[in-house]
């Protein structure tokens, strides 16, 4: 990639500040079913805490969206790793009171950091011309690589740090990973927004949405994200039922992680290459194949298969859809087209682990 050399450090460091993100995200979802099991008692309450952060998610979307266009992407993402600190405290407190309900507001409070975080990839799309859109957005989620191993590994390692209390350790490993993210925000260098971008003229929300050019790659990324949450949110009580151990579960995690970030390092370059629309279409029948194979068995070779194939279908759904709909608004719609595009997305996310 002919990156600038400022182009190159913006970029990388949001890719780092994405690979902490996620390592978090992926934590949790190894984590949050097990944990919510075990303070509720009950399996039918086990996934609501992992619904919560994705209602933080989705209520914090739109919002940060509009504070950094105020502020800036710079302070915002300064701004967005300060909740998710608290969310991590307030949850490793909750899991040694076992308060199940305080879980849960850990867990939104974690939700609202990756309300701010999911960000970085429009930031790297800002930052970067036309030309190198795809790949810049490509290199950012490209961070979600290293969450692949880092996040169920914390979750694994750290499991019995705090003795007696499974999976507060996990979770004060986070602690050490949102101070991180602070600390790399702080070294971005990112231009604050433009008067234009800040008072120009914006068509109405109506107009824009019925863009083919907005309403495709939405479509796209809703389809993505809610047949991965569908299946990976009930993936840890799926193995823990079948009998599978928790290192087990981790693995398949780490994987179907590994699986959604890996191609990223060439996915902008196959958009580029093919166009963006059949990358998208590739991204249809990998999770149809995905589906297929968790329908199609119960051993752990059946689980990574089905999960890889989602992280795959999903990849290149995500991608495609971010780089279309960038397409899709005038620097001053910017701010609120992002936020509804994520809005849309994080809303299809909290219904589907809900339900999941």
């Amino acid at each position: 990639m002919s990156f600038s050399g400022a182009l190159r450090r913006n970029v990388l460091l949001l890719s780092v500040c994405q690979a902490l993100m996620l390592s978090g995200s992926s934590l949790i979802v190894a984590t949050s079913a097990l944990t919510g099991l075990s303070l509720a008692g009950n399996s039918l309450w086990a996934t609501v805490p992992l619904s919560c952060m994705y209602v933080g998610t989705l209520l914090t979307t739109f919002p940060a969206s509009l504070m950094m266009k105020r502020i800036g992407r710079r302070a915002g993402f300064m701004i967005g790793p300060l909740a998710g600190l608290v969310g991590a405290a307030v949850a490793i407190h909750a899991i040694t009171e076992r308060d199940f309900w305080l879980f849960c507001a850990g867990s939104f409070l974690i939700g609202v950091l990756n309300g701010v975080g999911h960000y970085y990839r429009f930031a790297a799309a800002d930052v970067s011309g036309s030309a190198y859109r795809s790949r810049a957005i490509s290199w950012v989620l490209a961070g979600g690589v290293v969450a692949a191993f880092v996040g169920p590994n914390l979750a694994a390692f750290n499991r019995d740090l705090i003795a007696g209390f499974p999976f507060a350790g996990s979770y004060a490993s986070l602690l050490i990973v949102y101070s991180l993210s602070i600390l790399l925000a702080s070294f971005l260098r990112i231009s604050p927004p433009t008067e234009v971008e800040r008072h120009g003229s914006q068509r109405p929300l109506k107009a824009i949405i019925c863009q083919p050019v907005f309403f495709v790659p939405v479509a796209g990324a809703l389809i993505a994200y809610g047949v991965m949450n569908l299946v990976m949110t009930s993936t840890p009580l799926a193995m823990a039922g079948c009998g599978h151990s928790f290192s087990d579960t981790a693995f398949v995690i780490e994987w179907h992680v590994l699986a959604m970030f890996l191609p990223s390092f060439f996915t902008g370059n196959l958009i580029t290459r093919f166009g963006v629309l059949r990358i998208m279409g590739i991204g249809v029948l990998m999770l149809f194949a995905s589906v297929a194979a968790s329908l199609n068995g119960d051993t752990v070779a059946h689980f990574v298969a089905a999960l890889v194939l989602l992280g795959l279908g999903w990849n290149f759904l995500f991608i495609g859809g971010t780089t279309l709909v960038t397409e899709s608004y005038t620097p001053s719609e910017k701010a609120k087209t992002q936020g509804l595009n994520d809005l849309m997305i994080f809303g299809t996310v909290a219904l589907t682990a809900g339900i999941s």
